[in-house]
């Protein structure tokens, strides 16, 4: 399944400045397996002094937009996993400001962002080889919009991209 077999309606509109940076081709489950070493020699290469530096003093640190990357992901697989199990449920919103101080991100070494984040992104591609592509295209709702539970796979691919440029423009 690639990029291009999304509809429109399989997402809220907010989510195109995400999946709008993705090519048409991007194959979803490879997308994760490349997306997986991009944020990884990402992280790596940020120097250890980088790692805490905000470019305005109420931004999130380096450290902490990866941990916004990390459970956002979390957040969105979940989502994947309900819709792919054909749940109707309104899944929850999150407010993404409310998760960064409890996450207690500035505190970790890189090492140990690198190693939660690997095996977040592990995990994520397992559940994604067990879908089927009919139970992808299963329709669901999440904080009140309609999702498929592809879409919620790949605005993930796009939300990576777009702070990765965020890093580099503002804090690097």
């Amino acid at each position: 399944m690639i990029k291009a077999d999304l509809k429109p309606t399989e997402f809220h509109e907010y989510y195109n400045n995400y999946v709008g940076l993705l090519a048409n081709d991007t194959e979803l489950i490879e997308g994760y397996v490349k997306g997986k070493k991009m944020i990884q020699d990402f992280i790596l290469s940020i120097p250890d002094d980088k790692l805490l530096h905000r470019y305005q003093p109420e931004k999130w640190s380096i450290l902490e937009v990866f941990q916004h990357l990390i459970d956002t992901e979390r957040v969105f697989m979940y989502r994947c996993f309900r819709i792919a199990r054909n749940d109707k449920t309104n899944l929850a919103g999150f407010d993404q400001d409310d998760y960064i101080i409890p996450s207690e991100a500035d505190l970790k070494s890189k090492a140990q962002m690198l190693e939660e984040f690997t095996i977040n992104r592990d995990n994520s591609i397992s559940l994604l080889k067990s879908i089927s592509e009919k139970n992808f295209a299963f329709m669901g709702s999440a904080n009140g919009s309609p999702v498929s539970a592809r879409a919620a796979a790949f605005i993930i691919l796009g939300h990576d991209i777009w702070h990765t440029k965020i890093i580099q423009e503002r804090y690097l």
